[in-house]
């Protein structure tokens, strides 16, 4: 009699859970409630329109945005700029914009490596190592700042830095101009698109910053879930949207459509004071509270950019996970860095989580349902006498 009573106690416990999933979240810490009823739960309140969602769990500081469909493209509906794109895509593969003619934008910005190198670093002029990993251009058009400390404002201004780095393309933009001038098919795609043959750096630039606009991630399987297509996330990948905008913190940093707030943080990977030390945003603001800070990277196509992080540090989600389970990296200054204004600080939105293994991989399930399922493939221009 005890074990009937007991299963109808039980059966009706989880009942009551899945009923309170429409008004207010469903928590797997409640070990009465079975996992089938608690998925339901989860599927129930996601499946419902995005305003609906429960509130996401921020710090009170945060401004946080909701997340979304993937955006268009910012140039997507103006034909006219079609020229200028074909025109940007030319220049971006060609190694001619560089000093050795060896190196192109493509050489660190791939498509099939998710429009970046695969690689911890870029790799430049004469094969020398860069410092920092290359950010991918999935979406970029969208993005405010540009390199990861935001030095660049612009598109078109990002553009001029890697050509004229010596550590990068190693290209003189003055003899750049010069160079293409000299082809005469560059002289016509430049008439047609600027109706002049005269070739100037800011053409250039612009015409690369808008073929690099019209770069957007493909349509993944968490936009298709929104579409309404609910099969295309798994139970567990349902589970790891519900931590990643909960438990796990991620929306006080990674949210709205493109998953980043484009601010700065420090997540206590600047090697201050040690042999691969990189101040980050203060190198460009001089101020004492951005030491350290890099600028948010968007979380599109996640699994298709890696290595991750400002330095290239991690190839394994689990291990950028562990990181953000444990509170971030917190170094403590050494002896005679006590007295160091500079000192850098871990952000305090940063914290120990305590995420279970579960929940662990339930995130980084999500992690793959925000990236596209197929890679790009981009047909290369020839270039041959011109």
């Amino acid at each position: 009699m005890k074990g009937r009573n007991f299963r109808i106690i039980l059966a009706i416990t989880a009942a009551l859970a899945v009923g309170r999933a429409f008004t207010t979240p469903p928590t797997p810490d409640d070990k009465r409630i079975a996992w089938k009823s608690f998925s339901d739960s989860l599927r129930k309140w996601y499946q419902a329109p995005v305003d609906k969602w429960p509130r996401p769990v921020t710090d009170s500081s945060v401004q946080w945005v909701e997340l979304g469909p993937l955006p268009e493209s910012v140039i997507a509906g103006d034909s006219s700029l079609r020229p200028m794109v074909e025109l940007g895509k030319f220049l971006f593969f060609d190694p001619r914009l560089s000093g050795s003619n060896q190196i192109s934008c493509a050489t660190c910005h791939e498509p099939e490596l998710g429009w970046t190198n695969g690689r911890t670093t870029g790799i430049g002029h004469d094969h020398v190592a860069g410092s920092r990993n290359v950010p991918s251009l999935f979406n970029i058009g969208h993005l405010r700042d540009f390199f990861w400390d935001g030095r660049s404002p612009s598109l078109e201004q990002q553009a001029v830095a890697p050509i004229s780095n010596d550590v990068e393309m190693h290209e003189l933009p003055g003899q750049l101009e010069e160079e293409l001038a000299a082809i005469p098919l560059y002289r016509k795609k430049f008439k047609e698109v600027f109706s002049t043959e005269q070739i100037h750096l800011d053409q250039i630039t612009k015409a690369i910053a808008t073929f690099e606009k019209s770069i957007t991630s493909r349509k993944a399987p968490f936009d298709l879930f929104l579409e309404g297509k609910f099969k295309t996330m798994s139970d567990e990948q349902v589970y790891g949207l519900h931590i990643f905008r909960t438990k796990a913190g991620c929306m006080n940093c990674h949210n709205g459509p493109l998953f980043t707030d484009q601010q700065f943080h420090n997540i206590g990977l600047s090697y201050y004071g040690r042999k691969f030390e990189d101040f980050g945003r203060y190198a460009v603001t001089k101020r004492k509270e951005d030491v350290g800070k890099f600028r948010t990277p968007s979380l599109r196509d996640v699994m298709l950019t890696r290595p991750w992080m400002h330095n290239g540090l991690f190839d394994d989600i689990d291990g950028i996970i562990n990181l953000y389970n444990a509170g971030g990296a917190r170094p403590k200054p050494r002896n005679e860095q006590l007295k160091d204004s500079l000192f850098p600080t871990t952000s305090v939105l940063l914290k120990p989580l305590g995420l279970s293994a579960e929940e662990k991989k339930a995130l980084a399930a999500f992690l793959q349902a925000i990236s596209s399922n197929t890679s790009w493939r981009m047909p290369r221009p020839v270039y041959g006498n011109e």
